[in-house]
């Protein structure tokens, strides 16, 4: 397996040069030359444990680790990592809903699925090539404290994870800035996410300051991260195959910067028992209306109860974009340019009226969040964060009331929805939907008093540049 840049301007790449360059050196987004077809293998993959399933899919994406090497690099991701066991990805009914818990990692988002593999990965190029790696993070939340999670501590890394000041959760905060390594750094960037991502992306494209300072990047531009993601899609599948006795499934996935959602894509392109995607979004709506109108236009950041997907430009939407004009970088340079000069760009729609007919589109804002966490909670006896509330609002809203007393095609397949963090990391918005601070759990109670560290840096590229150099030297 070869990989190339979105843009073209790249010679193509092994995997492990993938990964340590992140974001290609052209300014485009990392992709694979082919998308394997593995539907004939999916009768042998049904019942693999996790563990077993990553290396079975990670493998037709990463020829250059031999495969015991993998097969280590996994076990040492998931195996006594997570509070599951091996059952990294464990499913709950809800009602007429299944949810698929991505919370039971080291910080309690469906980050450490993707982040505790990339860190090991990191660490095993690194010792192999004897080399040393500053990583610059932008996270609107969890991303942050996933990836220091992933890489505290280890030798020839050092991570720099810039937050919009004031618009992460205190708690994400707290996460992320109570770790005291010597190797960690984070920032606080006085404006939004996309600030924060624009300034990571600016810094990674110089590349005379990326080769100096060996800068990479964990964000979801990077491929390893979207492909990590890809496994739990088809075990989601079989899960609900064998619980269900459906030949296919749809899943709903709440979405900020389409890395998420875009895994369970290209899972559908490989052969995925999954018909259909429902991309969710909050009030920061803008991959939602594109999905259902062909524009994607820029909008005002709004702050929301879901901080995570406080996002206008989504990163990962360039992969899509790439695919879905048929892997003409001529093209898509062309419409990124557009974006970049106007802050819109179009594509036509399919016959249906929607760009992609396997995915479903819709957003919900502030009000229906909590009104989905006090719905899920009183009817269901189980919380939901305010994340995943999006997409069980959204889900609502797309399955018709009484298709599954009318047995309609909505009712014939089930769903799964991606639970993408624990309701502790949010008790504000579970306390202001039900009246209860029930959002609890042990390891969020013990962050309350510990000592953090924290950097102010204006939000400015050569401002963080500057913090990096004079950190790391």
């Amino acid at each position: 397996m070869k990989y190339v840049s979105t843009r073209g301007g790249i010679e193509s790449l092994e995997f492990q040069d993938a990964v340590m360059m992140g974001l290609a050196d052209d300014g485009g987004l990392i992709v694979p030359e082919d998308i394997p077809d593995v539907s004939d293998r999916l009768a042998d993959w049904a019942d693999l444990d996790y563990p077993d399933l990553a290396f079975e899919i990670i493998r037709l994406f990463a020829a250059d680790i031999p495969g015991d090497d993998l097969r280590d690099l996994i076990a040492r991701s998931y195996v006594d990592v997570f509070d599951s066991g091996t059952d990294v990805a464990p499913i709950s009914s809800v009602g007429d809903l299944f949810v698929m818990e991505l919370w039971h990692g080291p910080t309690m988002s469906f980050k450490d699925v993707a982040l505790q593999l990339l860190g090991n990965v990191f660490e095993y190029i690194l010792a192999q090539r004897s080399g040393k790696l500053n990583i610059l993070a932008a996270t609107s939340g969890d991303t942050g404290s996933a990836a220091i999670c992933g890489v505290r501590g280890r030798r020839g890394i050092n991570i720099f994870v810039m937050h919009p000041s004031g618009r992460v959760s205190p708690i994400q905060e707290r996460q992320m800035t109570s770790v005291l390594d010597d190797n960690v750094h984070n920032i606080a960037i006085d404006g939004s996410f996309d600030d924060c991502q624009r300034i990571m992306k600016e810094l990674a494209c110089d590349l005379e300051f990326k080769q100096t300072c060996s800068l990479g990047v964990v964000n979801s531009v990077n491929w390893a991260r979207v492909l990590a993601q890809m496994v739990y899609y088809f075990q989601g599948a079989f899960k609900l195959q064998r619980l269900t006795g459906s030949d296919t499934i749809r899943v709903c996935v709440p979405t900020g910067n389409f890395g998420n959602i875009l895994a369970g894509w290209y899972a559908m392109q490989m052969g995925a028992p999954i018909s259909r995607l429902v991309l969710a979004t909050n009030e920061n709506d803008i991959l939602s209306r594109f999905f259902n109108s062909g524009v994607y236009s820029l909008g005002d950041v709004h702050q929301t109860l879901a901080p995570a997907m406080d996002i206008q430009v989504a990163s990962n939407f360039e992969r899509y974009l790439y695919h879905r004009v048929a892997g003409d970088p001529d093209r898509l340079r062309s419409l990124m340019e557009q974006f970049a000069q106007t802050g819109r760009l179009e594509i036509e729609c399919e016959s249906t009226g929607t760009v992609d007919s396997s995915i479903e589109a819709g957003s919900a804002n502030t009000d229906d969040i909590l009104e989905a966490i006090r719905c899920c909670y009183e009817s269901q006896g189980y919380l939901i964060d305010p994340h995943t509330a999006c997409g069980y609002s959204v889900v609502g809203a797309l399955t018709p009331v009484g298709a599954a007393a009318a047995g309609g095609a909505e009712a014939s397949e089930p769903t799964l929805c991606i639970a993408t963090a624990h309701p502790a990391k949010f008790p504000r918005a579970i306390e202001q939907a039900i009246g209860q601070d029930l959002a609890r759990h042990p390891a969020i109670d013990a962050l309350a008093d510990l000592p953090t560290r924290c950097e102010a840096i204006a939000n400015d590229p050569k401002a963080v540049e500057n913090f990096i150099i004079k950190t790391i030297s």
